[in-house]
């Protein structure tokens, strides 16, 4: 296997899994080179249907984004998977569970699996979720479904990737409504009721169809829907998977998909900006601002001052 960005970049474009697998875990270890491969890859994305799927641990997300993947096969669409893991504290690596979990797709040529660990990354994606979403869109796939960590209430990222969000919950946790608190019920298209055959599952739905009425009206008018579902018995997938679909036709029709891929590109320069400017300031400050930062953990400075230092150290080379 080539390890040419470039190569790699034309490679995965005709469909060669293995090649965009590489480029990925080139990203991912921020190896040089590996931006190029992207940046060619990045005329033939903004094809594919991104779909984020949130929710708290314990929902059964990874059960039921297994079945959606199936669902979809059925319908015959290539399906890119990203699902992020909790990172190993040893290696800092993803946690496999999700990919074991998807084993059904292992041989299936029309199914792309792609375990990425969130290495302490905030908002229930990780780092190089954005790029791994591109890589796949400009592979060919029609859908590609991004699971985030499960981290809880912090899982509000994913809105500004995917064009479709999906917040499940399920029966029986807390006040029922747990995954739709402090912003997860403002970013939510289309809401999952989980291992619906459990008791409660009705109260759910009641609660989060009144908690919707509440809600500030979508933009472009869409009207948010419920959907409860069985991932291990596969019951209301289809149901769930017609929904997305019909979400984004809705986002094609009124323009919102083009807004949404703005969205995306303004949210990847900013964090780009910040994380280049950062290492730029750091890198031309004497002793990399060692002595600023040892200042900060002792307590001499705090945080805001500390950068006023080092912003100030700046000021004096110039």
């Amino acid at each position: 296997m080539a390890r040419d960005p470039i190569v790699l970049a034309d490679q995965a474009r005709a469909g060669n899994q293995a090649a965009g697998a590489r480029l990925i875990r080139m990203l991912e270890e921020g190896e040089e080179g590996a931006l190029q491969g992207l940046r060619a890859l990045l005329p033939a994305s903004g094809k594919a249907h991104l779909l984020g799927i949130t929710g708290p641990p314990g929902a059964g997300k990874s059960t039921l984004v297994d079945r959606i993947v199936s669902e979809f096969r059925r319908r015959e669409r290539r399906v890119g998977v990203i699902a992020v893991d909790p990172s190993s504290p040893f290696s800092g690596g993803a946690i496999l569970g999700d990919r074991v979990r998807m084993q059904t797709h292992a041989t299936d040529p029309g199914v792309f699996i792609r375990s990425m660990a969130t290495r302490g990354q905030l908002g229930g994606l990780a780092r190089t979720s954005f790029e791994a979403a591109s890589v796949l869109d400009a592979m060919g796939y029609d859908v590609v479904v991004i699971e985030t960590v499960g981290v809880g209430q912090d899982e509000v990222d994913v809105v500004e990737l995917a064009q479709t969000t999906a917040v499940v919950s399920i029966p029986g946790m807390g006040d029922g409504i747990q995954s739709i608190k402090a912003g997860i019920l403002e970013i939510g298209d289309i809401f999952v009721v989980n291992k619906a055959d459990l008791p409660g599952a009705d109260r759910v739905v009641r609660q989060l169809t009144a908690m919707l009425h509440l809600r500030d009206s979508a933009a472009g008018g869409w009207e948010p829907r419920i959907v409860k579902t069985e991932a291990e018995r596969a019951r209301g997938i289809a149901e769930l998977v017609d929904g997305f679909e019909a979400h984004h036709q809705h986002l094609a029709a009124t323009g919102d998909l083009q807004r949404k891929a703005v969205q995306r590109r303004e949210r990847v320069f900013y964090d780009v900006l910040r994380e280049r400017a950062a290492a730029r300031v750091l890198a031309a400050t004497p002793g990399g601002g060692k002595e600023i930062l040892a200042s900060l953990r002792s307590g001499r400075l705090d945080p805001y001052e500390a950068v006023d230092s080092l912003l100030g150290t700046q000021k004096e080379l110039e």
